[in-house]
């Protein structure tokens, strides 16, 4: 007789469902080039639905959503997740609100990750859609998009993330030559936040170009 599931089924079908039709749609709009990218929603205080690695992120199904504990352990499975599990499993750890974090590899973010990897952020400052960002009502404000130093090793890089967070609110950042993490209280406040990092950044790139 197998042994029950220390999670419930049904949420993590739940979690599963959201995560496949919402990274669909980001794949459409090119964010996941050659299976990259990596997403999670988490679904108790004990753990959390992620992507199963090196899969087609436009073809996703449930069988490509997995379970991990908050050390990114992989749960009743032999499924392996992104090496960059840790990267995800850290920000619910350390904030019990976090209910979702994605990972995309747009060019507008891959590009802008390697102009500003020098200052190790992208300013921004002035624009209406900084609203867009949980707990900010006005455009008079700026914000920093930390870009950090690609690593192979998720240790030190998680540990660069929590220097970070011990200094500042965020709701993202960007790591070098790579892509963007952003994350929310859930999946629509976390796109919500994605699709701002991307528009934002699009606007600096477009302002240097025409800068030039």
């Amino acid at each position: 007789m197998n042994a029950p599931l220390p999670y419930d089924p049904q949420r993590l079908a739940h979690c599963a469902g959201e995560i496949i039709v919402n990274v669909r749609e980001l794949s459409a709009l090119g964010w996941t080039p050659a299976t990259s990218s990596n997403f999670s929603r988490r679904m108790d205080e004990q753990h959390v639905a992620i992507t199963v690695s090196g899969r087609d992120k436009g073809k996703l199904t449930e069988a490509d959503i997995m379970v991990v504990d908050l050390d990114g352990v992989p749960v009743a499975t032999t499924q392996r997740s992104s090496a960059e599990t840790l990267l995800h499993t850290q920000l619910y750890k350390r904030f019990p609100e976090i209910g979702c974090v994605l990972h995309t590899h747009s060019k507008v973010q891959t590009v802008a990750s390697r102009l500003y990897a020098g200052p190790g952020h992208v300013h921004l400052e002035g624009y209406e859609l900084l609203k867009a960002f949980s707990g900010n009502t006005t455009h008079e404000i700026s914000l920093d998009l930390p870009v950090l130093p690609n690593s192979q090793d998720m240790n030190t890089l998680a540990a660069q993330v929590d220097c970070l967070l011990d200094r500042r609110a965020m709701w993202g950042y960007l790591i070098d030559g790579h892509g963007l993490y952003a994350w929310g209280r859930d999946m629509p406040e976390a796109r919500r936040h994605l699709e701002a990092f991307e528009f934002l950044l699009g606007c600096e790139l477009e302002l240097r170009r025409l800068q030039r």
